[in-house]
């Protein structure tokens, strides 16, 4: 079984999934704020060109003088850009609309798959968990996430079509565990954006279960307002509203995850 923090290194999560819209973003934010609640020193590092992590915690990614762009391409040290959050114990790499032409700029880049692994080797020994924001695609930004990463975890939203995203990324996860990390895990699959009154997020949420098993956690992410308006605040939920069905949620995932699995 996983273990739940190994004191000496980071945990090193990537949420990935190659469709869009699917939550990665949210979970990325509110899973890290709520391990910092829980005591636990967090380092999120966004790896999306959108930059929404960045402003869901609360930062202007305009007027930061340093992002994950600088680290994958012009050699900058991942200290000299990461940034405090509100929250006590949760730090922050940031991203900004640079990280756009990254994709092309990595293709003749050295060792181009490794840049993230390598930038972070510092940090492991720094922080307690390390959470990976994704974007949508298998590109070469996804596919640093996943060769830094040691498990990947994957929101999965409750509605059609959600398997047949899902088959393609176990493939590709595969891919990079032969190829670039032998120890890459697929540890944990959770239902976003979940309506316990409609037939399709209970059906959805079934055929998943049955497909993955123990790898899906219990704890769903339910579709509520609060949850949707916290990023325009700049806040994770738990400091928007506090008691909202979704801080309970994110609250009880995040116990799951760090649980793993058998």
């Amino acid at each position: 079984m996983k273990g739940q923090v190994d004191a000496g290194r980071a945990r090193v999560f990537a949420v990935a999934n190659q469709k869009g819209g699917v939550g990665k973003t949210t979970a990325t934010v509110n899973l890290s704020a709520c391990f910092a609640e829980n005591g636990l020193k967090a380092l999120i590092v966004d790896l999306d060109p959108q930059a929404n992590a960045t402003t869901g915690i609360g930062l202007d990614p305009r007027s930061l003088e340093g992002s994950i762009y600088e680290v994958l391409l012009q050699n900058a040290k991942l200290d000299e850009v990461i940034e405090p959050t509100m929250i006590k114990g949760l730090h922050i790499v940031p991203s900004n609309l640079d990280l756009a032409g990254a994709e092309i700029e990595l293709v003749p880049a050295l060792s181009r798959e490794r840049r993230l692994r390598d930038a972070m080797e510092d940090a492991l020994t720094s922080y307690d968990l390390i959470v990976i924001d994704c974007p949508p695609s298998l590109g070469l930004l996804t596919i640093n996430a996943l060769t830094a990463a040691d498990e990947v975890i994957v929101p999965v939203q409750t509605e059609y079509f959600a398997l047949e995203g899902l088959t393609q990324l176990v493939k590709n996860i595969a891919m990079v565990q032969r190829s670039l990390n032998p120890g890459l895990e697929l540890t944990r699959l959770f239902l976003t954006m979940y309506d316990a009154r409609t037939n399709l997020s209970r059906d959805v949420a079934r055929e998943v279960r049955a497909h993955y098993g123990d790898r899906v956690c219990w704890q769903v992410v339910p579709r509520t307002v609060r949850l949707s308006e916290a990023p325009s605040f700049g806040q994770p939920i738990i400091l928007y509203d506090s008691s909202s069905k979704g801080a309970g949620a994110f609250r009880a995932l995040a116990k799951e995850v760090l649980r793993g699995t058998a």
